[in-house]
C-alpha cells in the first residue's frame, strides 16, 4: 500500500517492523509536542516530514539504514514509493496547520489536530495499514491523470 515493491517475503517479513519506524517516532513526537504545545518541535517534525514527501527517504528511515540496521543485522529500507511520500506530504500540511494553531494561541484547535495526527500515525505502527496510502491509491485508480504514478 505504501508503494515499496520489488521486495520478496523474506523481506518484507525482515522490514515490515522497521517500516513502522519513522510512523512511529513521527507520532511519538506529535504527541510531545501537543501535551507541551511546543510550536518548536512540530516546526522540526514538520522539516522532517516534509523531506519524507521529496526525497527517496525520510529522515527517520536514514536513522535505520545507517545506525539501527547495522545492530540488528537486517537489510536496509528501500526509498519510499510515491505512497509514502504523498502520506509525509499530508503530514506536511496537518502538521503546519497544527503549529499555527498552536502559534497563533489557537490552544485548543492545535490539541484536536494534533491527538487526531497521533491517530492516525498510529494506525500503520500498529496494523501496516496507512490511511494517506490508501487514498493516494483509491486516486490513482479512480483519476486518469494518476495512472502509473502508484508505484513510483
Amino acid at each position: 500500500m505504501q508503494g515499496f515493491s520489488g521486495l520478496d517475503d523474506r523481506a518484507v517479513s525482515e522490514l515490515g517492523p522497521w517500516l513502522r519506524f519513522a510512523p512511529a517516532i513521527c507520532a511519538g513526537l506529535v504527541a510531545l509536542a501537543t501535551l507541551l504545545g511546543s510550536v518548536p518541535l512540530l516546526m522540526a517534525v514538520v522539516a522532517t516530514a516534509l523531506l519524507g514527501a521529496v526525497v527517496p527517504h525520510h529522515p527517520f528511515d536514514l536513522l535505520y539504514n545507517y545506525g539501527i540496521r547495522h545492530l540488528t543485522g537486517t537489510g536496509p529500507l528501500p526509498p519510499n514509493g510515491a505512497p509514502r511520500r504523498f502520506a509525509c506530504a499530508v503530514s506536511t500540511v496537518w502538521l503546519s496547520l497544527t503549529t499555527w494553531a498552536f502559534a497563533a494561541g489557537a490552544i485548543t484547535v492545535g490539541r484536536v489536530l494534533g491527538g487526531a495526527f497521533v491517530v492516525v500515525a498510529m494506525v500503520p505502527v500498529l496494523t501496516d495499514f496507512c490511511v494517506p496510502s490508501f487514498f493516494f491509491q483509491w486516486i490513482s485508480r479512480c483519476s486518469p491523470a494518476m495512472k502509473g504514478v502508484s508505484e513510483s
